[in-house]
């Protein structure tokens, strides 16, 4: 695609010399600390959020919103990363996040909360792709498994300080700490991102491709309403609104393909999927979506309404998952950058991915915790092997210079999985969940409106002032109504597991992005250029 580089302020392309990579690299850890961070507190605090908003039946959404908007936006920040540079774009994401978690926090109503979950997803959206295709841009794919320590140690720091914290404020405080925290740690990542950040900037010579924006943001739209209307029991699949979503999803997704056929320069380029690595390690990442993430979504609320523990207990009862992730996505990045060979990775992830799977279909409320954690740390050992694997397949697999395209589409169909298993799974959970509460509620004597007025409003804090047997009814409620689930997890990663088989293994490119583009000048390189400078 033809484009104006500006690389520097003076029009010569910059130096990555190792120091500026890791200048650079700061900035993107302050982003994703601030995303990674906010994910763990909220997972914490959601059962009492949607107790005390009264929308326990359709706390789903809270989930669903967040990961809609977050799927509609990665196309966007892709392409426009690539067209226009990624600098400015991942200011905007960390301010629109930031902004948004205020409006959380103020939220006085279910509604208004899901609306400004979803404008984080905004923002969020931004902070995941640009990352990533940043890191494309200055590391060389043969290299790049090394960075992979410092972002898994994010995410375990995030993992014991989210739980932590957000069971800080559930307890001691109020829910909104949760959202109120962002403001300091958006801020110091926007300044940590003013000054290091240091990326060229571009201008496009071609239309952007608006049209296409719209149709995928409305096809997005229709298939996440689609699948949530079909499973809801206030609706179903045989309802005439469930089949009007349906009719929007095929009109709005053949206008997008004729669209894209036709456009000068297309937000998802159609030629990507004649790239058969593109398209296999791509199809991976949407069964995976689709058989994980809904799973994820919930165990929280899993751990803590059914085990009976505290929110900040229930939120570090994930953080064995998160040390099998960290573990094995660590250990695979430096097998990969030592050997240049990534095929077994996903293959043996999606097999321990989906033993964990057939464990959990086990879970009851006499599960003993240390069992639970167990099953939880195979979970993220399988899902180490196979995340940060993919997006490193998918960015080798194509020109420099349509690295964020491709990361930012990869990751978009491995959304879509994650907002379809989310409002399919996540429908199946609540409905059957609200049933259950409601005759436990329903059994000790309310009337039906009480009883319906009580699952919908029930949060911990008030679960515990409740009689004994009531809480043993709303502890096999919770458990009965998940563990179910898994079950329809597993064939889609069994699709999976044949997929990774397909995987074609090539050579890691050994050039980062910038320097494959002409923008900047990489290596011994680099690094003579800076020396002779300085004298």
């Amino acid at each position: 695609m033809a484009r104006t580089p500006r690389p520097g302020s003076d029009g010569q392309p910059l130096l990555l010399t190792q120091r500026r990579i890791w200048i650079i690299f700061s900035a993107l850890i302050a982003g994703m600390m601030l995303a990674s961070l906010d994910q763990t507190i909220v997972s914490t605090a959601m059962p009492t959020i949607v107790g005390q908003l009264g929308g326990v039946e359709h706390q789903a959404w809270i989930t669903t919103a967040y990961l809609l908007a977050t799927t509609i936006v990665m196309p966007v920040y892709g392409k426009f990363g690539d067209v226009l540079g990624r600098r400015n774009l991942f200011l905007i994401a960390i301010a629109l996040f930031t902004l948004a978690s205020i409006g959380c926090a103020l939220a006085d109503s279910f509604w208004m909360f899901v609306f400004f979950r979803a404008l984080q997803g905004l923002g969020g959206g931004g902070l995941m792709i640009l990352s990533q295709a940043i890191i494309a841009d200055i590391v060389p794919a043969s290299e790049r498994g090394k960075y992979m320590g410092p972002i898994g140690g994010i995410f375990g720091l995030s993992a014991v300080a989210g739980p932590l914290l957000g069971g800080f404020f559930v307890d001691h405080l109020t829910w909104e700490w949760a959202f109120y925290i962002n403001i300091p740690i958006g801020i110091a990542a926007f300044a940590i991102a003013w000054f290091a950040l240091t990326l060229p900037s571009k201008k496009a010579t071609r239309r952007i491709d608006v049209a296409g924006v719209v149709f995928l943001s409305i096809a997005t739209t229709c298939l996440i309403f689609f699948s949530e209307f079909g499973g809801n029991a206030e609706h179903g699949w045989a309802a005439p609104e469930t089949w009007m979503w349906g009719a929007g999803l095929v009109v709005a997704a053949t206008a997008f393909i004729v669209t894209e056929a036709r456009a000068e320069d297309p937000i998802i380029p159609l030629g990507l999927f004649r790239n058969p690595i593109f398209l296999n390690a791509t199809a991976i990442g949407f069964t995976l979506g689709l058989g994980m993430f809904s799973a994820l979504a919930f165990m929280p609320t899993f751990l803590q309404m059914s085990s009976g523990t505290s929110a900040a207990e229930s939120g570090l009862l994930m953080l064995p998952m998160m040390v099998g992730m960290m573990g094995t996505s660590i250990a695979s990045g430096i097998l990969v950058s030592k050997t240049g060979r990534y095929k077994a990775y996903p293959i043996v992830g999606t097999v321990v991915t989906i033993a964990s799977m057939l464990l959990m279909t086990t879970l009851s409320a006499d599960t003993p915790l240390w069992q639970i954690c167990s099953y939880l740390f195979l979970l993220g050992a399988g899902l180490g092997l196979i995340m940060q694997v993919v997006v490193l397949v998918v960015q080798n697999a194509v020109p420099a210079e349509m690295v964020g395209t491709a990361t930012s589409t990869n990751n978009y169909f491995r959304e879509v999985g994650a907002s379809l298993g989310v409002a399919i799974f996540g429908a199946m959970f609540t409905n059957r969940l609200t049933t259950e509460l409601t005759a436990v509620f329903a059994g000790s004597g309310a009337t039906a409106a009480e009883a319906g007025s009580a699952a919908s409003t029930l949060d911990p804090q008030t679960m515990n002032r409740l009689p004994e047997a009531v809480r043993d009814g709303i502890v096999t409620a919770y458990a009965d109504s998940l563990a179910p689930v898994f079950w329809y997890l597993i064939p889609f990663l069994a699709i999976a597991f044949v997929l990774a088989l397909l995987l074609k293994q090539i050579p890691l490119s050994d050039v980062a992005g910038m320097v494959a583009r002409g923008e900047a000048v990489g290596g011994a390189d680099a690094e003579k250029l800076e020396a002779d400078a300085v004298r």
